[in-house]
């Protein structure tokens, strides 16, 4: 598993409030959430980096089931 870093993020109360509903609704943790949104749009961005794990199991399943087979 990678290396995982903390550090302090300033965001908008509305902004973060609305995440957290959100990561709700997915049933996510909001740094859960985040670093699904990040992943997303690095992403959507074609900025991924290549050995990212998938935010989610359905991530993990749906990536594997895409990849061209040898």
């Amino acid at each position: 598993m990678s290396e995982r870093k903390s550090f302090l993020l300033r965001v908008d109360r509305e902004l973060l409030d609305a995440v957290q509903r959100w990561a709700n609704d997915d049933l996510r943790s909001l740094n859960g959430q985040i670093e699904y949104l990040l992943r997303d749009s690095l992403k959507r961005a074609r900025r991924h980096p290549k050995h990212t794990p998938p935010a989610s199991p359905a991530e993990a399943t749906a990536a594997h089931e895409s990849e061209p087979e040898e």
